[in-house]
Formats: structure tokens, sequence, C-alpha cells
């Protein structure tokens, strides 16, 4: 069996062209990651999966208006619109993506009081999702990750990976940024600096 194994993280509707959160660019990176999605015979999916009302929305706090910030027991937490809610369109997967290769499928966010944004912990940095256990346990040794968005999902993921042992690709033009206050070239920078191979060819 091969020891490697393709991460896609959070392709869904609500990140894409129109959602709630839309990412920038996050439609033309479709093919890409298909491509990636085909090369691997081991892929996992990652979905993100709020109840109503989640405390990170925005719409859950007075006042607050989406992209601020608030503290939460586990430290800062952006608030967000409302995105990603269970059973909703919005967080259904793309239509386009090739999800049927999944061997996994991660869905994360769903405590009502904790973010998440890695595939591997919620923001609290203490809830598990079961993720590494799982690829250790099926012998992989590297994983590759592509999807959204890149300086939040898909880099905490990566960060987390390589915490947890693995070594870790992500493929950075098979993914799309939100680049908010300058998060792309930040989180950029913190993969490169935990060794995180970036720039894998879709």
């Amino acid at each position: 069996m091969s020891s490697e194994a393709l991460i896609v993280v959070d392709m869904q509707n609500d990140f894409c062209d129109g959602g709630a959160l839309a990412v920038p660019g996050a439609n033309a990176i479709v093919p890409l990651v298909n491509r990636l999605i085909g090369r691997f015979d081991h892929v996992v999916l990652t979905q993100d999966w709020h109840p109503g009302g989640h405390a990170s929305f925005a719409t859950s706090w007075p006042d607050a208006q989406p992209f601020s910030a608030a503290s939460f027991s586990y430290g800062p937490q952006t608030l967000w619109p409302a995105h990603c809610v269970q059973g909703t369109p919005g967080a259904e997967f793309h239509a386009d993506v090739n999800v049927i290769k999944a061997e996994l499928i991660v869905r994360k966010g769903f405590h009502a009081g904790i973010d998440s944004y890695s595939a591997f912990r919620e923001n609290d940095r203490i809830t598990r999702t079961g993720l590494d256990g799982y690829l250790k346990e099926r012998g992989f040794t590297r994983l590759v990750i592509c999807g959204l968005a890149l300086d939040y999902c898909v880099a905490w993921s990566a960060l987390d990976a390589r915490h947890a042992g693995f070594d870790v690709a992500v493929a950075v033009d098979g993914t799309a940024a939100i680049d908010l206050d300058g998060s792309r070239e930040k989180m950029l920078a913190e993969m490169r600096q935990a060794g995180v191979e970036l720039g894998v060819a879709a």
C-alpha cells in the first residue's frame, strides 16, 4: 500500500464563488484539485460542519461585524459570516469536485462553542478529530494537502500534521486564500519554518 495520502480541505459551496464565505479564486482551483485526486490512491476529505448559531459566527454576537475578533476561552477568535451550516446546500461539497474516491470524510467545527480550522485539532488545540490516529493506523507517513482556505484550514492542518510527525507538502496551486490582514504570507512563512514542503505542482 502507498504510504502517501491526499487531504482535500473544505471544498464546499460556501467557500466557493457565491458562497457565504467565498474564498477569492476558489472555483478556479477545482480542476487542479480533481487532478490531484486522480493521482492519489488514498484520499481524505474534510468538511466544515457547523450547527446553526455557532459561536464563531458574527451573527451570534450582538453588533459584531464579520471578520472582527472576539475573545474565546482558548484565545482570540475571528468571527465569520455564518457558513457551512449542517444540512444546508452551503455545507455540501462543490458539485464538480470528484468526491467518489474519498476513503474518509472528516467533519469539523460541529462543537457549538469551538471553531475548527485544522483537520487534526480544533481551535482550543485540545479537542482532536482522530485523523492522525486513523492515518498512522493505516501506515501513511506523507501527506499532500490542498483545498480551502490556504491561510486557515489548509495551513493549520499542515502545521498540525507536521506536529503529529508526518512529512507534509501543500500543493499551493491547488489552494486559494482568504488573505485577511496579510494572513496568506504569514501562514506560508509559518509552514516553511515548520518544514512543510510548498509549491507541489497539481
